[in-house]
């Protein structure tokens, strides 16, 4: 999977992000519409719950026939990857934070089939792309694009406002990054086609297909205008 990973289309999804709705259904609209990642994020749910949600995202990426093509992701909880991989499913691998569990032990532990993203801090992104060994490291995320209810321990100047990244931020991340770039934080329709242009590899988004009124039609918008 680590060989095949596509981060074009890239969803984060917990159970405080659907309004009520399962998350297994959403997650089948978004992979309906075109969605290539799935990432399971939540600081509510207990571990025995992230487990549960994990496994039923396996099984809708596997009744999809995607497992091969779509990766499952969790969000920091290495615990709940090796706990999950126990019972049967098929995690593909992690995210994790510069404040999460370090990537080389996440790589030790998971192997080296194993995806692992990582998010670096919003102000000092580029140079951390610059002096930083990027060889565990499958994938950045960056972001927010812009301010986000979802995204709360994003990096935040000396004053406490958060620091968003600009398309010139993004496309010096690009040029400079050894390993593919998904952006994120907010990202609405309208954002797709001036990120794609700076050269990052993917888009990610909670709310905008999470909180939609319908997810599929969400989705298969911002599909469609990475695509053009």
């Amino acid at each position: 999977m680590r060989n095949a990973l596509d981060i074009s289309a890239y969803l984060v999804i917990g159970p405080e992000n659907t309004l009520g709705r399962p998350v297994s259904d959403v997650i089948q609209q978004a992979l309906q519409a075109g969605f290539t990642c799935v990432q399971i994020r939540s600081k509510e749910c207990s571990a025995r719950d992230l487990i549960s949600y994990t496994a039923q995202a396996a099984s809708v990426i596997a009744e999809a026939d995607k497992s091969d093509s779509v990766a499952l992701l969790v969000d920091d909880r290495l615990d709940v990857v090796l706990a999950a991989r126990e019972a049967g499913v098929k995690v593909d691998g992690i995210h994790v934070g510069q404040t999460d569990i370090p990537v080389e032990v996440c790589r030790k532990l998971l192997g080296q089939d194993s995806i692992v993203g990582l998010s670096a801090r919003a102000d000092e992104m580029l140079e951390y792309v610059k002096t930083a060994d990027m060889s565990l490291v499958d994938y950045l995320g960056v972001g927010p694009l812009h301010e986000t209810p979802t995204k709360t321990d994003c990096g935040r100047s000396a004053d406490g406002t958060i620091i968003t990244k600009s398309i010139d931020d993004l496309r010096g991340l690009a040029q400079a990054s050894p390993v593919p770039i998904v952006v994120g934080g907010g990202v609405k329709l309208a954002d797709i086609p001036l990120v794609k242009s700076t050269g990052v590899d993917g888009f990610f988004v909670v709310s905008a297909v999470c909180g939609a009124e319908d997810p599929y039609a969400a989705a298969k918008e911002l599909v469609d205008a990475w695509k053009k």
